[in-house]
């Protein structure tokens, strides 16, 4: 894991096997080329920009962390203050969770600046103690939590207690304030309630349902369940369709997981394939599709796919530290459960390798030449589409050394058009134009009129970084120990557009062979893709050359 994160925020790693998107470049070419010269680059030049104000005065504030993220603006207010009665609100969906227009601002009762251990400055909450607000999660007759809060609590509780410690809790809360064991309590009352708590256990199993992989969770879920459904036939129905939703779930994961593995397990390093069977591999990637707006389509189909088995959480667990108020140091280490969104890294890592690798593999300089020529292609119907994800891979993959260096393959390339890319994903002023970008998508994804329209895929690793510098900019806890509530509804209008975007279907036919040519052709290592554009374009100076014998000795096994 921490070499993971190490790769993510441009620590230095060792070279072989780095990430490409921040391989150091040599031989720059224009823009990107120049600023992945080090690996500091990205956020040394980052725009300061207005951050959490009431949080820089109150809390531990690291201002060289935050202040060089541009926070994402939205609509809605913070939590507010509780101000009357009103029944369990309609569940909207994400596009709306965080708009004025899907926030009900009328389902609290508290009338104090201060209530209950929960803490409000202009009517938003703003901290509170844990325990309060975990009794703020639990709905009774007269009351039911907002979405926002219910989103926003689940997300970010898991820095302070285990999901099923708070499940236990709300199971507790739920059984005994409401009597829900009590034989001689009232039906009525139970009537009322009931359809409450489910909608709240239907919001946790539908948003976050890896957390029930957990048997502790799903056993205390079905408790709880059970007595809500004993003696209504309505309820006993609502609960088996929530449970078989949850299981299908769960089972797509495992099924997702078991592919991964495979396709982790049968990959092999293309110059060992290449010698042990030169013909197998012979076929490019023009060779698979000679049409780049088609594999820009495949390479999206990829992108969705894997986004979509990203829980909202793993953002989260990816920077979980020890909470300062719990002594058990022993229950943090299970918390890191990201592996879907390290598999997606490792997807943006192997697509820049392919791409390398393609660029490399030709013998002939002019086909070297119509390769690069080829991505630029695929890489402007990405950006179109808006998959930056995948454009920025292309970008990177072609920035990396082995490739950059080839000074006579780029003189024959018509690099007018990479140049514009270049220009887009520029991370000068906090990746400025890339952001502008991205908002433009994601304003067309509101107002689509074709499911096509409703694409938007973000440059992952980018999105990455700017949670991480939220979550390490504000502290987690107050000097008096209350929840920083402020800075959790800040991560999770962050999180929560993540959510919408990655519920996009893609529309565009799969083509089977394309994409098992894209997922498991072998790729180059990086010293052979190294050794590869030694063979293509020979060495420069006496350093290349001592590398180039040492590449030739080393893997294949000649001076």
């Amino acid at each position: 894991m921490a070499k993971f994160l190490a790769k993510l925020l441009g620590c230095t790693l060792p070279s072989k096997g780095a990430s490409p998107m921040f391989e150091s470049t040599s031989h720059s070419r224009v823009g990107l080329k120049a600023s992945t010269k080090q690996k500091t680059t990205i956020f040394s030049t980052l725009a300061n920009e207005k951050s959490l104000s009431d949080c820089k005065k109150e809390q531990q504030w690291k201002p060289s962390m935050y202040s060089s993220i541009t926070p994402i603006c939205f609509a809605s207010p913070l939590l507010e203050k509780p101000v009357g009665k009103e029944s369990m609100p309609q569940t909207p969906p994400f596009s709306a969770m965080f708009d004025s227009s899907g926030y009900n601002r009328n389902l609290y009762q508290s009338a104090e600046d201060s209530c209950g251990g929960l803490y409000y400055h202009d009517n938003n909450l703003l901290s509170g103690s844990l325990e309060a607000l975990i009794q703020h999660l639990v709905p009774n007759v007269d009351y039911y939590p907002d979405r926002t809060y219910i989103f926003t609590f689940l997300l970010s509780s898991r820095l302070f207690m285990h999901p099923y410690e708070l499940m236990a809790k709300v199971c507790h809360l739920c059984v005994e304030h409401q009597r829900l064991s009590d034989p001689n309590s009232d039906k009525n009352q139970i009537r009322k309630i009931a359809p409450k708590i489910l909608q709240l256990l239907t919001e946790w199993t539908e948003t976050f349902p890896y957390d029930f992989r957990d048997e502790r969770m799903m056993r205390n879920l079905k408790d709880l369940a059970h007595r809500i459904a004993s003696g209504e036939e309505t309820y006993r129905k609502n609960v088996q369709q929530m449970i078989q939703c949850l299981i299908r779930k769960l089972a797509a994961l495992s099924q997702y997981e078991e592919v991964l593995a495979k396709i982790s397990s049968t990959s092999t390093d293309r110059l060992t394939v290449l010698k042990t069977k030169p013909q197998s591999i012979q076929r490019d990637i023009i060779t698979v599709c000679s049409d780049p707006y088609t594999l820009a389509q495949q390479l999206t189909h990829i992108e969705l796919e894997r986004l979509n088995y990203i829980g909202p959480e793993e953002f989260v667990q990816a920077f979980v530290q020890k909470d300062p108020l719990d002594n058990d140091k022993s229950c943090y280490s299970e918390r890191k459960k990201t592996r879907n969104l390290e598999a997606y890294v490792e997807w943006f890592n192997r697509l820049s390798y392919l791409v390398a690798t393609e660029i490399c593999m030709p013998v002939k300089k002019k086909h070297r030449a119509r390769m690069i020529e080829y991505f630029i292609d695929v890489a402007r119907e990405c950006f179109n589409i808006g998959n930056f994800n995948s454009l920025m891979a292309i970008i990177s993959g072609m920035n990396m050394s082995p490739v950059s260096r080839l000074k006579k393959t780029w003189a024959k390339v018509k690099t007018a058009k990479f140049d514009v890319l270049e220009h887009q994903m520029d991370p000068s002023s906090n990746f400025y134009n890339y952001r502008t970008a991205l908002r433009g998508a994601a304003q067309r994804s509101l107002t689509a009129h074709s499911s096509r329209e409703k694409i938007v895929i973000p440059f992952f690793s980018l999105l990455i970084k700017d949670i991480y510098f939220l979550n390490e900019g504000c502290a987690n806890r107050l000097p008096n120990g209350h929840v920083n509530f402020e800075k959790f509804w800040e991560l999770a209008k962050q999180v929560s557009e993540f959510m919408t975007w990655k519920q996009v279907e893609c529309p565009f036919e799969r083509d089977r062979k394309i994409l098992q040519h894209l997922l498991t052709v072998p790729v180059f290592s990086e010293d052979a893709l190294y050794l590869a554009s030694y063979e293509s374009e020979g060495p420069e100076n006496h350093i290349e050359k001592d590398r180039w014998k040492s590449l030739r000795s080393s893997l294949l096994g000649r001076v």
